[in-house]
């Protein structure tokens, strides 16, 4: 019976009044919910499927990831059910708006892939960036970055960073909430922290020079970023946003101890500090390497981490990482591509999820389970079944 997804227990998120968005507000209190919360992101598997004609046929009907979400009877905190997976990788809620700098935005398809390049004319030069749809994968690569390594124009992007601020729009926020209904929150992924503006500007190498070489430039392009971000963070929470999330990927490799401290502590700490006073939470994207980092993290206010990688992925075991982040630090996660792609049983996905489930049983009221960033596109449906039986069977 296992093996083909079909587990007699009740479906947990209907044993209880309260409703699935419910659920999730009370993991986001750190009271303890009825159930396990299980709020997956099949952003990129559900993309890829429909493009390639590859939805298995009871769900050949979903014209979406959250009419896929729904149909499983899952639970929604996702901060990419209204993203355009062709050209971003999160954002969609704010608009970019510029004093002083012209943009052009041009967008080709070749051979199914999609290219997206913006031009950006400066009063000291012009900047380019492009990214590619890789219609093969249903994924997006970064083909050039504003500052090119070899000729950087600092100049040029500090005009960029000066000219820059973010119009969050009301109206499409209501719009998507109100799609989410009861089952769940949309997470508004609208943000990236001074450290991950180097990233997306030059690559997260190519940053580690910059700061090396240019200290005080990078500094105050961090700076201005900060205020522009966390004036975006205000008017967010002006409109009763109550959950949003720095889409940073926060990896010790790339965002080090000393590297967080120095440039991304004060925006975590004020754009939390904001997120309290105005009952709001405040979480980070986080993959890859977790340990150094998990305690500063804590310690910064920060509310929650999305997507915490374990090993071999990342460094920590999930239910070390909870006592590590002291108490009150949420974690999402618990699914990677390690188990999606390599279990081949329903017994398999059993015996695991039983076992992560009692592993984490303490800290029920600060995990999510979900995906450890991502859904690889390689996953079977029949995995993402089993598994949405297997949180039936053990998640009550």
């Amino acid at each position: 019976v296992r093996e083909t997804g079909s587990v007699p227990a009740p479906d947990p998120g209907a044993t209880t009044a309260l409703t699935r968005r419910a659920c999730v507000e009370r993991v986001l209190r750190r009271a303890p919910p009825p159930r396990v919360v299980y709020a997956p992101n099949y952003w990129q598997w559900f993309t890829h499927q429909r493009n390639h004609g590859l939805l298995p046929d009871d769900i050949r009907d979903c014209a979406s990831q959250l009419e896929l979400i729904r149909h499983l009877g899952l639970d929604v905190f996702s901060r990419n059910i209204y993203c355009d997976p062709t050209q971003c990788w999160s954002g969609g809620l704010a608009a970019e708006t510029w004093d002083g700098v012209e943009v052009e935005v041009t967008r080709r398809t070749e051979e199914r892939d999609i290219f997206t390049e913006r031009i950006f004319h400066t009063r000291r030069g012009t900047l380019t960036e492009r990214v590619r749809f890789v219609f093969a994968h249903s994924t997006l690569v970064q083909e050039q970055f504003l500052l090119d390594e070899s000729n950087p124009n600092l100049d040029a992007f500090e005009e960029l960073v000066n000219a820059r601020r973010w119009k969050f729009d009301p109206a499409a926020y209501a719009h998507w909430q109100r799609t989410v209904g009861d089952d769940g929150l949309v997470n508004a992924g609208e943000l990236i922290s001074p450290l991950k503006l180097l990233h997306v500007a030059a690559g997260a190498d190519h940053a580690v020079y910059l700061l090396e070489d240019h200290p005080e430039r990078c500094r105050e392009w961090m700076a201005r970023h900060e205020e522009a971000q966390l004036d975006l963070v205000r008017q967010m929470l002006a409109v009763g946003v109550p959950a949003m999330i720095s889409m940073d990927n926060l990896d010790a490799a790339f965002h080090p101890p000393a590297y967080l401290e120095r440039y991304s502590a004060s925006f975590y700490e004020r754009a939390s500090r904001l997120c309290h006073e105005a009952g709001a939470v405040f979480f980070i994207h986080a993959c890859g390497r977790q340990r150094p980092i998990l305690p500063l993290i804590a310690a910064l206010g920060v509310d929650g981490l999305e997507g915490v990688a374990y090993p071999s992925l990342g460094d920590i075991e999930l239910d070390e990482a909870m006592r590590l982040a002291g108490d009150r630090l949420i974690i999402t996660g618990g699914i990677s591509a390690l188990e999606t792609e390599r279990f081949r049983t329903g017994d398999e996905v059993r015996r695991y999820t039983e076992d992560l489930f009692r592993r984490l049983a303490p800290y029920r009221h600060r995990f999510m389970l979900s995906a450890s960033c991502n859904t690889s596109i390689g996953t079977p449906w029949a995995v993402i079944r089993w598994f949405r039986d297997a949180w039936r069977e053990f998640g009550g």
